[in-house]
């Protein structure tokens, strides 16, 4: 049995490694992904929004096909087409095929996030311990290494397929052989010792107790996205900062991410999911309070540094949170939360330029800072219900750790 989960969460977290670093190379190279199609700056709003948009789609579409068919399944055959869509994107040659490989990646995204943070939430289960911000350190760890392949492309001039594909070509056989070794979970038994199927059809009464960890969602993506598109102009713009520095806050931010969440599930496991949300809120808030009233660059990288410790944790805890609040359907409380994943990255970066506009972005900054600190009225969310649902700790009766993603 440890033996099965140790290699389910091995094979897992180096699928999070995969969809970090195809998500950074795809993001990070917009502007030679603009420059290839000849994509106008009309345009190109247009062509990022459609792919959030398309990956909520496929979140609300994975809810569907994991109660035919397992999570490990739309995981196995969701990654490869992640994959190839970000390869389509590197070698097409106009407009109609970027627009039908970004629906692909869009789409295949959604489905990806969904069943990644399915299968980490019922491993976690099975281990009886916090083990969800480890997957999602690992992602950032990914994205750290798609981000300096991204450089190097950038730096050498090389076309977007030649970037592209020496990364495909190792990863996608590698999380295909991986998925051999997922790890699909049962629900766990509900109150009353059933199956646990309650609000599997989405009543109204489960969106209630889901909303708040939407917020939480929304709102830590919101402060994320602050950080992904405005930090660089921010420091430049506004605290007059050289080109050269103004691109380093989003690479420590990035590494502080990677940190926190590497040290957090210890943090969890000793203080508990709520010390550690409230911790991470405030010190998110610290560090958007610091960048707003930063007097130069430096100031404000401390503030960028405190936002990559207090948000990192946020996002893997919703999804731990939603876990444990819906025991025997986490797997549709899993793919409806995602939705909300996209819902922030959209808003985040029009909010903050809207705003910038129209009182300067220092004041903008204090935006994300108070939706940040409403979190902090929904921590009571993020408790653990070992009365109500058998505990945390309770391994072998609430995950099918003896069937591997094929049922063997």
């Amino acid at each position: 049995m440890t033996d099965v989960l140790r290699r389910g969460r091995a094979s897992l977290a180096f699928g999070f490694f995969a969809q970090g670093a195809a998500f950074a190379l795809l993001v990070t190279r917009i502007p030679a992904i603009q420059d290839r199609y000849g994509v106008s700056d009309a345009l190109l709003p247009l062509f990022l929004a459609a792919v959030p948009v398309l990956a909520g789609i496929g979140s609300v579409t994975t809810e569907q096909m994991v109660k035919r068919i397992r999570p490990s399944r739309v995981l196995r055959w969701s990654q490869p087409a992640v994959l190839l869509a970000l390869l389509g994107v590197g070698a097409g040659g106009d407009l109609a095929v970027l627009a039908v490989t970004l629906a692909a990646f869009g789409l295949a995204v959604g489905a990806l996030d969904a069943s990644m943070n399915m299968l980490g939430v019922s491993l976690q289960r099975a281990y009886g311990r916090s083990i969800m911000l480890s997957f999602h350190a690992v992602f950032s760890l990914g994205g750290i290494v798609g981000a300096s392949l991204a450089w190097a492309g950038a730096h050498w001039k090389l076309a977007l397929w030649v970037s592209y594909l020496p990364v495909v070509a190792v990863l996608l056989p590698a999380v295909l052989v991986a998925s051999r070794w997922y790890v699909d979970g049962r629900p766990a038994p509900a109150a009353d010792g059933t199956g646990g199927d309650e609000g599997a059809d989405g009543g109204g009464v489960v969106f209630r107790a889901l909303l708040p960890l939407c917020l939480v969602m929304a709102f830590a993506y919101i402060g994320d996205s602050t950080v992904s598109n405005w930090s660089a102009k921010y420091l430049k713009d506004v605290l007059g900062s050289s080109e050269q520095l103004a691109t380093v806050p989003y690479n420590v931010y990035m590494v502080t991410t990677l940190v926190g969440r590497a040290v957090g599930d210890f943090g969890v496991r000793r203080f508990g999911a709520v010390a550690v949300v409230r911790l991470g809120s405030l010190t998110a808030a610290a560090g958007f309070a610091a960048v707003a009233a930063a007097p130069g660059a430096w100031a404000g990288m401390l503030g960028f540094t405190l936002l990559g410790l207090g948000l990192c944790v946020l996002v893997p805890q919703t999804f731990a949170a939603a876990g444990r609040l819906f025991p025997g359907s986490s797997d549709a409380a899993i793919a409806r939360l995602n939705v909300f994943n996209y819902v922030g990255f959209l808003v985040g970066s029009p909010l903050v330029g809207v705003l910038g506009d129209a009182w300067g972005y220092r004041w903008a900054m204090l935006v994300p800072m108070v939706l940040v600190l409403v979190t902090l009225v929904y921590a009571r969310s993020f408790e653990a219900r070992p009365d109500r649902y058998g505990g945390e700790h309770e391994r072998s009766r609430t995950a099918d750790v003896g069937r591997g993603s094929d049922g063997l």
